[in-house]
Formats: C-alpha cells, structure tokens, sequence
C-alpha cells in the first residue's frame, strides 16, 4: 500500500501541474486576493472528490458510454469557460476603468462566488469525469475493497491538491505589490479571458 500511495500522489503532481482551466482559474482569482484565490481552490477540489465519488459508484462510465450524455456535457462545459473568460475580460476593462477601485471588487470576489466559480468549473468539465473513471481504479490494490478504496483515494486526491494549488495562491499573493498594478492586472485578466475563451472554443468544437 505504502508503494501504491507513493505512485498515487506521484500522478497526482503530474495532473496538477499539467495546465488546464483550473489553473487558469485559480491563478486569475488569485489576482483578488488570497481568500478568494483558496476558495476557487476548495470549489475546485469539492469537484475533483465528487468525481472520484462518482466514479466508484461507477456512474461516470454511463456518461462516456452514452454519446449524447457527454456531448451536452461538452456543451455545458464550454459555456461555462466562455462564460469565465468574458466575465474576466470584462474585468479588465473595468480595471482600466476605475484605476483606484481595486479593493471592492476584491471582497466581492471571495467567499460563496469564488467557491462556486471552482466547483462549477469542475462540475462542468466532462474530461474531468472520464479522467476520474479511468485514473482511479488503477491504484485499487489487488483484493481491496472497490468502494471504500476509491472514494478514499478521491479524498486524498482532493487534499493533495488542495495543498498543490494552494502554493499557485500563494505564489501570486508575494507578488501582489506587482501584480496590483492596474496596468499588470489588466493584462492578467485579459490574458487569462482569453485563455478561457479560448479553451471553452476548443472544447465546443471537439468531437
């Protein structure tokens, strides 16, 4: 088992560290402040564990195994990063707007709508799904019960992760004196909109 959990959180840190719209998110609400930068994280890792929940349950493989089921999860998915990335791209420009209104629009950002933005992010991500379906079950040892086992290796892929993304938050948070800039903080948001959108675009197209 030692072995196992070793490799486990080995592909763990490989996942984490690959760039995805996750990352986008959390380091773009990061820009806000730390608090809201945790809370994306949290909302990020609740659907990370509900994934791995749905996953041993094995629902998950009644979605990839019905072509309609996912595409309108592709569908929703993609709205939803398209959604993130014109919201940031309006942030930006608001941000150009109002050059010393910063801190509102910081508090406005933490709590329940920075842990929604997470959660929804991942929630609506199909690949998010399959991945869990096809990533946890190859690290159930041999004669371990199935259930218990993966919905407690999703926890630990939870709280791994929690404490990976955690060090992004904390990173941006040592360079806010820079970042709060108004003209690097515009450039920020416009760069992670369009990273979304783009992203959001790319997944409505694929098959």
């Amino acid at each position: 088992m030692p072995a196992t959990l070793i490799a486990f959180l080995g592909a763990c840190t490989l996942i984490a560290a690959s760039p995805g719209p996750s990352t986008v998110l959390i380091i773009k609400q990061s820009l806000h402040g730390r608090r809201s930068g945790l809370l994306t994280v949290l909302g990020n890792e609740t659907g990370v564990f509900v994934w791995g929940v749905v996953a041993a349950l094995g629902l998950t493989a009644l979605v990839t195994a019905s072509e309609i089921a996912y595409g309108v999860m592709r569908i929703v998915g993609a709205a939803v990063l398209v959604a993130f990335g014109v919201q940031a791209l309006r942030q930006a420009r608001r941000t150009g707007a109002d050059a010393g209104g910063g801190g509102g629009e910081s508090t406005g950002r933490t709590g329940w709508a920075a842990y929604r933005a997470g959660l929804l992010l991942n929630l609506a991500n199909p690949k998010a799904a399959v991945f869990a379906l096809s990533f946890l079950p190859q690290f159930v040892p041999e004669g371990a019960p199935h259930l218990p086992t993966m919905v407690g290796l999703a926890a630990l892929w939870a709280v791994y992760e929690v404490g990976y993304y955690g060090l992004y938050v904390w990173f941006v948070g040592r360079l806010r004196t820079v970042l709060s800039r108004v003209g690097v903080r515009r450039r920020l948001e416009q760069a992670s909109g369009g990273v979304l959108l783009l992203l959001g675009v790319r997944m409505a197209l694929e098959g």
